[in-house]
Parts: C-alpha cells; structure tokens; sequence
C-alpha cells in the first residue's frame, strides 16, 4: 500500500466516477443508502446512549457503502448484508472497527461540546436534538459562532476518518495508524478533495436549483418541500458512492485482489 498523489482535477472525476456507479445499480445503492439512515435513525432513538451509538456504528456503515460501490462497479447487484461486512473478518477486525467508531464518537461530542462552551447549547441542540430552529436563534452571534467552530473543528475530524475505515478493514492497518494514514492523504491531496468538495456543491445547488425552477415553471410551488427532500437523499446517496473513488484512488492497491462475494 502506497500514497498516491492525485491532480486536483482528480476531484471532479470522483464526483463523475460516483454518480455513473450510482446509476449502475441506483435501485440497489439508493436503498442501501436508506437502510444505513435508517439503521442510524434506529440507534438514535435509544434513550440515553442512542446518539453515540449511532457515532459509534458510523465508520463500519461508510465501509459497507463503500463495498456495495465497489461491488457495483464491477456490475454486481450489492445485498443488503453487505452494510455489515465491517463485521465478517472476524473478532479482531470488528473490535477494531467499533474501536474506530469509539474514536470517531469521542472526537465528535468533543467537537460539540465545545460548541456547548460557545453558544450554552444552542447549536448543539439543533444538530443532535432536533431542536427548533428559528430566525432568532440563526441570528444570534454566539449560534454562529458555535457553528463556524464546529464545522472548523469537524474538517480536521472527517480528514482522519475518510481513509481510515477502508484502510483497516481492506488492509489491516490499526485503528490510530490508520487515522494518521487517512489525515496525511487528505493532506497530500488536499486540491483533489477541495475540488472534490467544490463539485458536490454545484451539483447539489445544481440540481435544487433546476428542481425549483421547474416547479415555477409548472406553476405548483406546494410540491417544492414535497420533492426536495427525496431529491436530497437521492444526491446523498450518489455522493456517498463517490467515497469509495477517493478512497480507492489515494492508495495503491488498497483493495483486495480479489473482493469476497457480497452476501
């Protein structure tokens, strides 16, 4: 396993690579995509610990995406097991991986409390609690502070964990080891991921953009919130296929040889 170095244009063509897989088998990664919310959703509700267990179990379900994408490309039809196949390498790996999820757990309520220190909770509430959101909490200095420090916080956070899930389960590499792996390719290739992220931008402000027009121009605005929130899970779904090219190209031979039949 090797650092490749990618071209900043390298970003759009994961973008392209991601929705071409996607409408390869868009049945079978649409509703894996919300099977994975929601097993997440799920989670969430146990009082108490539901939200970490949910942080916890995120690493392995991003795998499971991710080998449902390579299975795709390959023109297979991705079962839904295969969300689960974070934990069909036996006890090591899937301690391992909830031992990645752990990290993944602590750095993110960490993050939010921090927040917590900023705004009393408001952000915080909004994000986690599902708590009311208002034109007066969005206006309130301390909320947009909390915001701006979270998300500044959570860039560093999703760099360690991009790679890391992958690079454990496909090569073995230990969980703290694989969290400085996944920082350093982003790093490395920090203009493809821009790039990468700048694309998914357009294309998700792309598609809201000519869905509204439409409606407009069809004359029926009540079917704006009716629409835009399948649309939005349908351009999550493809962007979360695209992981896997990432992933994929900023290693050499981080794959297997030979991939074990999905199940």
């Amino acid at each position: 396993m090797k650092l490749n170095i990618v071209p900043a244009r390298t970003g759009l063509l994961w973008v392209r690579q991601g929705i071409r897989t996607f409408w390869k088998q868009p049945l079978a990664l649409s509703g894996l995509f919300f099977l994975f919310m929601a097993w997440v959703s799920l989670a969430s509700i146990v009082p108490v610990v539901g939200n970490v267990i949910a942080l916890v179990l995120l690493p392995a379900m991003t795998l499971g995406l991710m080998a449902a994408t390579a299975e795709a490309e390959q023109g297979r039809f991705p079962m839904p097991g295969i969300l689960l196949v974070a934990f069909r390498q036996g006890a090591d790996k899937s301690k391992a991986m909830l031992f990645l999820g752990v990290l993944y757990a602590v750095g993110f309520v960490s993050v939010m409390g921090l927040s917590v220190l900023i705004d009393g909770g408001l952000f915080a509430g909004v994000y986690l609690m599902g708590a009311p959101i208002n034109a007066e909490k969005v206006n309130n200095p301390a909320f947009q502070n909390a915001m701006w420090v979270a998300m500044g916080l959570y860039i560093p956070l999703s760099m360690m964990f991009w790679h890391a899930p992958a690079l454990l389960h496909w090569q073995g590499v230990p969980p703290v080891k694989s969290l400085f792996f996944s920082l350093v390719a982003c790093w490395r290739n920090l203009g493809a991921f821009m790039v990468y992220t700048l694309s998914w931008f357009s294309v998700f402000l792309g598609a809201g953009a000519t869905l509204l027009l439409v409606i407009s121009l069809m004359g029926e605005s009540d079917l704006a919130e009716t629409v835009m929130m399948p649309l939005a899970l349908l351009m999550a779904a493809m962007f979360f296929t695209s992981v896997f090219f990432s992933v994929r190209d900023s290693f050499e031979d981080i794959l297997p040889r030979q991939e074990p039949p999905a199940e």
